[in-house]
């Protein structure tokens, strides 16, 4: 009685969900969609490779979101682990300070960046996007971190301790393998913000050659009209990393998700 009774509760579930996705999934599909009209999916989906430099820009988005994925996930293990279990005077002052970072839009910070970026000649350097892109990120994935970390058992730093382990020893052998859920949580979060950039690549990689994938729509509209089926091709095969990526954390970033929003 009981087993029928889960079972369809877990139908219902499934069924409620779906009904509950539906509406967020539906631009997708019309995206696609639209993708096949036109001159037919295969003209759209070429032109997308031959009137293009496709496979250069996604390249270059890459190697972007790779080093800002490196770049975030480091600073950000090391600033959760550091606000969360050291004891360290103008901890709580520091955190605030973090915390700040979320109420400051990024595109308040242009100029700052701007001249920043100019005065070390970073310009056509990859570095320009990565650094700007990577303090952006950092405020939303410490505090989700920090979150997490919190829920560690001190029990078994104090044994590593005990053990002689350094706080860095302790960090990557006992407090990185308990914390997957929300490694992957920064790992999805901050490929997707860097994939999806658009401005600052477009504002520090003047080299056309440097562009990130972001700009590929763009070769596809002009001053008297736009070419709509090939620019949703191109939104269509920019996206695909992006799914591949959630699909391949899918379960340790929801469980982290929920984990690190919740503060004790």
């Amino acid at each position: 009685m009981f087993g029928r009774a889960t079972i369809r509760a877990r139908i219902l579930y499934q069924v409620l969900a779906t009904v509950l996705v539906l509406p967020f999934a539906f631009p997708l599909l019309w995206v696609v969609l639209v993708s096949f009209q036109g001159q037919g999916a295969r003209a759209n989906y070429a032109a997308v490779f031959t009137q293009t430099p496709f496979l250069q820009f996604i390249t270059n988005s890459l190697i972007i979101s790779a080093g800002t994925v490196v770049t975030v996930t480091l600073c950000t293990l090391l600033a959760g682990f550091a606000l969360s279990k050291l004891e360290m005077p103008g901890k709580q002052l520091l955190f605030m300070a973090v915390v700040a970072g979320l109420m400051l839009p990024g595109i308040a910070l242009t100029v700052p960046m701007f001249l920043i970026i100019r005065e070390l000649g970073l310009f056509n350097n990859y570095v320009a996007v990565i650094g700007p892109l990577s303090a952006i990120i950092l405020p939303m994935t410490v505090l989700l971190t920090r979150n997490y970390m919190r829920n560690v058992p001190d029990e078994l730093l104090d044994a590593a301790k005990i053990d002689g382990a350094t706080s860095f020893t302790t960090l990557v052998r006992v407090v990185v393998p308990l914390s997957r859920a929300i490694v992957a949580v920064v790992i999805v979060w901050s490929f997707l913000n860097a994939w999806n950039e658009f401005f600052l690549p477009l504002l520090f990689l003047t080299d056309p050659g440097m562009q990130a994938v972001t700009q590929i729509p763009t070769y596809f509209t002009s001053t008297y009209g736009s070419d709509v089926p090939k620019i949703f091709a191109a939104l269509t095969l920019m996206c695909l990393p992006i799914v591949v990526t959630y699909v391949a954390f899918q379960r340790h970033f929801e469980r982290g998700l929920t984990a690190g929003a919740i503060k004790d």
